[in-house]
């Protein structure tokens, strides 16, 4: 797929003999691919681990009563879920994506800062087991969902201080990866690829990075005063006090609100790598693309209290969040309609990449219409804290972020590996994972409708048969993702070998570099209709 030199030589290693090997090779590898791997396993293997938590809390609410966990495990396994999918699983599957991809779309021959980004990979383990060995200390794991509101934030066992601590390190990983990806993207591109040539994956991460550097000390902020408030007597959030538990809401969602861009501004440049390799044609209207993602990223920051409209706002405060978050939706109209003039009349062919972008389209647009819905202070006010919002996020995260993040896998593993992945084992785990996702997270829709609230471990009888559907379907999702992982193992160990040009016909930007750049080395192929 392209003629770039692999760049294998540990700094400062000159000599055959000089390359560490095994362990010590992961350990101290400062090349980007090396490290890209790394991140993608760690990220699966936290997909893995989150799975199992949610696949317990379904067994849970598979009919009424308490039958498996008691009620402090299952909220136990809620906050653990949330924590280890958003900070273990997608967001470091990303930056695995931009750590191989983006030095070879932009010609670097590495990352700006090779060791520090070795450094911001070794972070996250440590931090991973503080959460999990969280569930084993005295008072168990914290309990209070994901976003951990005091007052019970505030009176929970050590298990909250490890929670913590785990969020200050994955903070740092993140943002010594931001400040790495920044760097790389703006000092290291080759001559005459100026910012308007840049593959959109590329402007995507540009544009989170920046994100991510803006609102995670915002979360490390709040966490600290959150640590002070439980062990050094502050009162920040302690309304005995005189603090105020609001203020944690508003300081909290002034980053949870961008960190839910963070995860899926990535996935928009993934799928449109895909859809226009797929289409056989350039992607429509870059530019408004572009303009697009920088406007999403702007808007999200100035819409964090519509997670807040239960907690008490002046009717003014109320309308100006309810009209910002509606007008997100005008950015990300142009992406879809963008993404579907891509396809119009292109000389389309339907491999696994390309079918898992048609259903993130999908998919997420019926997430961000549920987001809409949410959007409305009346209907928020009766559905906050309901199903209904479980589903809008799952719509957004699952069969957005991570049906993106099977796209980007199964388009550059032939590039990754050398080996074609099998191509039917593939489809069937798109078809296979699109069924079961609707059938555990739309029927959750009509729970909050009716009024089943979220992160309760038992249920009134009336919910029995949605739950029951629900929990069928996790279990039919989660078991399928083993089937991706053969794919993947399958492919790394030999599958065909992959073509100079696997996907051949595509034409994305991604290929036309500037012709004098010595890595430039073939021709985008004539479109056949």
């Amino acid at each position: 797929m392209a003629a770039i030199p692999d760049h294998d030589v540990v700094h400062g290693a000159e000599h055959a003999h000089d390359h560490p090997t095994g362990l010590m090779r992961w350990l101290t590898t400062t090349n980007h691919k090396d490290i890209g791997t790394l991140y993608l396993w760690f990220s699966f293997i936290m997909f893995l681990t989150g799975g199992v938590m949610a696949l317990t809390i379904r067994a849970e609410l598979f009919q009424p009563g308490i039958q498996i966990v008691n009620p402090e495990f299952f909220n136990q396994l809620t906050t653990m879920h949330g924590l280890v999918m958003v900070f273990g699983a997608i967001m470091p599957a990303f930056v695995g994506f931009a750590n191989w991809q983006i030095p070879m779309m932009i010609g670097a021959p590495d990352m700006a800062f090779a060791r520090m980004n070795n450094w911001s990979f070794w972070l996250l383990p440590p931090a991973a087991l503080l959460l999990i060995a969280s569930f084993f200390v005295p008072g168990g794991a914290a309990a209070g969902g994901w976003t951990f509101y005091p007052p019970l934030s505030v009176q929970m066992g050590i298990g909250m201080d490890m929670m913590i601590f785990a969020i200050h390190i994955l903070g740092a990983s993140s943002i010594m990866g931001s400040i790495n990806i920044i760097t790389t993207i703006l000092n290291m591109r080759a001559p005459g690829m100026t910012l308007m040539k840049m593959p959109m994956f590329v402007w995507t991460w540009l544009i989170t990075a920046y994100l991510l550097v803006l609102v995670m000390p915002v979360l490390a902020g709040v966490v600290t005063m959150l640590l002070t408030d439980r062990n050094f007597g502050t009162n920040f959030f302690n309304a005995a006090g005189g603090g105020d538990p609001v203020l944690f809401q508003h300081v909290f969602w002034f980053f949870g609100h961008p960190e839910v861009y963070i995860m899926i501004l990535p996935s928009f440049g993934i799928v449109s790598e895909v859809i226009p390799a797929f289409s056989r044609k350039p992607l429509f209207g870059y530019s408004s693309m572009v303009y697009a993602t920088a406007s999403i990223a702007i808007l999200s920051c100035i819409v964090w209290a519509h997670h807040m409209f239960t907690a008490g706002m002046p009717v003014t405060g109320q309308l100006f969040f309810m009209y910002g978050t509606m007008l997100i939706a005008v950015p990300t109209g142009v992406k879809v309609f963008n993404w579907t003039a891509t396809m119009w009349r292109g000389s389309m062919t339907f491999e696994t990449p390309m079918l898992f972008s048609i259903g993130f389209i999908f998919l997420f647009v019926i997430g961000g219409f549920s987001g809409v819905v949410c959007a409305i202070v009346p209907i928020d006010v009766q559905v906050q804290d309901t199903y209904y919002v479980i589903a809008h996020f799952h719509y957004v995260l699952v069969s957005g972020s991570l049906f993106a993040i099977f796209a980007g896998a199964y388009y550059w593993l032939p590039k990754w590996t050398g080996h074609m992945y099998d191509e039917t084992l593939g489809k069937w785990h798109f078809w296979l994972s699109m069924f079961f996702f609707n059938l555990t997270f739309f029927v959750q829709h009509f729970l909050g409708l009716a009024g089943m609230p979220r992160r309760i471990p038992d249920y009134a009888l009336q919910f029995a048969d949605f739950n029951m559907i629900s929990s069928i379907g996790a279990f039919g999702f989660g078991t399928t993702q083993l089937l991706f992982l053969y794919v993947v193992l399958k492919c790394i160990r030999g599958g065909a070998k992959a073509p100079q040009k696997p996907w051949e016909g595509a034409k994305t930007l991604e290929w036309t570099l500037p012709s004098p750049a010595p890595y430039h080395s073939f021709e985008t192929p004539p479109l056949v209709k």
